[in-house]
């Protein structure tokens, strides 16, 4: 095990830079000093003294297709050669053979006309949604949203985002969330199945329409207070939580008998993730709004955007200029989805998807059984979430966890003869949750060699 490490002298100089010109407020250091990177490929990044590092967070699920993707890269740079830029008032026909794409895939599996809208990112789509939810409301600025979810951190997605954090200093756009416990099965009550801790947290959930006093329901009008509820299928930063397959169905019988929207953030598990173009597709439920970003471009364009049914969308309720974006569906994004989505019908991505994403539980499972410090693991498809605890296996361990990730970064360990470096993600409740999404280009081998990695945290977390 390696001492602490020091910045070179060159890096040392851009780290003072960084502390004297930069904005604390749009980065976070989790590990000192931060590294700086230089190059990337694959699964790999590599700092500026070459050091490689095998990448199990791929920039939060936005490179869903591995970094330098030779594919989609090329699919930039023709692009920029033809037609790179366009004001967003006129049109190209990359926008609208995107939407195309994204709504039929919709009416197909959903059996619903939609239609799509471009905006630069995951947080600016959130608020479009908002708009079109408020819109189709007649105004009404409340949501649902989950304890654990986390939708971005503009005004309006802080205030549908359970952190009190990101809101502390600047207050709600509307009014905040009312948040509703997700059926975290691991920290749920004891003696319950996942499936019956599903309809438990359900049940509850309709309890708040009983009677006019549980705050949220006008008996006498068969009115709501509340316009939508916005839903991460999969828990993001919540800890990558998996609910049980019957809790969306049972949920969206309540949101249909009391008028209530359902938006579907697929911001970070969209594009194939868990195994499904989106994450919703897994729990047999139609959505009223579908929000994507990140991985949409692969991390080369700030493109993000929704889909919504024609009824919530059409120009006679959302008409022209209802929001804007200078950059929104610019050519340069467009080009790189549409080449996603054709480089992922080639194949059966799906089926891919869930094999690699068995054989990477399969080996957390191993690795939980040999290590008491891991109280849980699950996934779906290349979602997976590994629960770092106290040595009862359930006391949430946030200082192990933090020192793992430290000390992946140092790019001490040795596999094969190789110096390696490991990239990991930490999420949670707690902040005890190693939430990996690797790429999902990720071989068979490097599945292995990551499993190799975690070993070697674990046996250093447990030594130290």
């Amino acid at each position: 095990m390696s001492d602490i490490r020091i910045a070179t002298a060159e890096d040392q100089i851009l780290l003072d830079k960084e502390a004297k010109y930069c904005s604390y407020g749009d980065t976070v250091h989790y590990i000192e000093p931060p590294r700086i990177f230089s190059r990337c490929e694959g699964s790999y990044v590599w700092d500026t003294e070459d050091q490689a590092y095998l990448d199990l967070q791929m920039w939060y699920s936005a490179v869903n297709f591995g970094y330098a993707n030779p594919r989609l890269n090329n699919a930039l740079k023709q692009q920029i050669d033809t037609l790179p830029q366009i004001a967003s008032q006129y049109l190209h026909k990359g926008k609208i053979e995107l939407s195309e794409m994204i709504a039929v895939d919709a009416k197909n599996k959903f059996g619903l006309d939609g239609r799509v809208h471009f905006n630069v990112g995951g947080s600016q789509s959130i608020e479009d949604s908002l708009k079109v939810v408020r819109n189709a409301s007649n105004g009404k600025s409340l949501m649902f949203a989950f304890e654990g979810g986390y939708h971005g951190r503009t005004l309006g997605a802080s205030s549908i985002t359970s952190s009190f954090r990101y809101r502390r200093r600047y207050g709600h756009f509307g009014e905040r969330a009312n948040f509703i416990p997700f059926p975290y099965h691991f920290r749920g009550p004891k003696g319950m199945t996942k499936e019956e801790y599903g309809s438990h947290c359900v049940q509850q959930f309709a309890r708040l329409f009983e009677t006019e006093y549980n705050g949220v329901w006008d008996p006498k009008t068969n009115q709501c207070e509340y316009a939508a509820f916005y839903v991460e299928p999969i828990q993001g930063t919540g800890g990558y939580v998996i609910p049980p397959m019957n809790f969306y169905r049972e949920l969206k019988q309540v949101l249909d008998q009391h008028g209530i929207l359902m938006v579907s953030d697929e911001i970070q598990m969209g594009f194939y993730r868990t195994g499904k173009l989106w994450s919703i597709e897994h729990f047999d439920v139609q959505p009223d709004v579908i929000v994507f970003g990140k991985a949409l471009t692969n991390g080369l364009n700030p493109l993000g955007g929704i889909w919504a049914r024609e009824e919530l969308i059409n120009p006679k309720v959302f008409p022209p200029g209802s929001t804007h974006s200078t950059f929104a569906s610019n050519p340069l994004g467009t080009a790189v989805g549409l080449e996603m989505f054709k480089m992922t019908s080639e194949v059966d991505y799906g089926a891919m998807v869930m094999a690699k994403g068995k054989y990477f539980l399969e080996g957390l499972q191993d690795l939980q059984k040999r290590f008491p410090i891991i109280g849980d693991v699950d996934g779906l498809g290349l979602a997976l979430r590994c629960e770092i605890c106290g040595p009862d296996g359930f006391t949430p361990d946030k200082a192990t966890l933090d020192y793992m990730v430290e000390e992946g970064m140092k790019g001490d360990m040795i596999v094969d003869g190789q110096k390696l470096g490991l990239i990991l993600d930490v999420g949670g409740y707690y902040k005890n949750v190693i939430t990996l999404a690797p790429s999902l280009e990720i071989s068979y081998p490097e599945i292995d060699l990551g499993l190799k990695l975690l070993e070697q945290l674990l046996v250093r977390a447990t030594k130290r």
